[in-house]
């Protein structure tokens, strides 16, 4: 797994409550472009967010499913982005005093994603994750 951290300041509640808030998913993760319909059991395990990824007028239509849901502390989920392929991403939120430190794991799993070499892979997620905390950190501390 390919790992980035961020310490928000902010208390687990609230970045939780981002999470939770099916949405939100294309505001805060970067290519994630329109949502088209959350499950009412988002984040229950099994849920599923119906989103797009890419730029107009090259969007895909995929799905991200909850495969793991503790709240307050980890969402796994497998998200999809066919042709691309397939990949696991865990979020873990850890309190430390009244903020919070998440730690976003990610990997490709399967398609052609899964394919190009760990170190030529690596960078690209990282980057991606470095900003998709960011704009989760955004969100979780400055929403009403």
């Amino acid at each position: 797994m390919i790992s980035v951290e961020r310490v928000i300041k902010t208390t687990p509640e609230r970045v939780w409550n981002v999470l939770s808030d099916g949405w939100l998913y294309p505001v805060w993760v970067v290519g994630a472009s329109r949502m088209r319909e959350v499950d009412d059991t988002w984040p229950q395990i099994g849920a599923k967010l119906h989103h797009s990824v890419g730029a107009w007028p090259a969007l895909v239509n995929d799905n991200t499913e909850v495969t793991e849901s503790e709240p307050l502390k980890l969402l796994a989920l497998r998200a999809r982005a066919w042709p691309v392929g397939e990949a696991v991403v865990r979020l873990h939120l850890q309190a430390e005093g009244g903020n919070t430190r998440v730690v976003i794991e990610e990997d490709a799993v399967s398609g052609p994603g899964q394919l190009v070499p760990k170190p030529v892979r690596a960078p690209a997620i990282k980057w991606r994750n470095v900003e998709t905390l960011r704009r989760l950190a955004f969100i979780a501390e400055h929403r009403p």
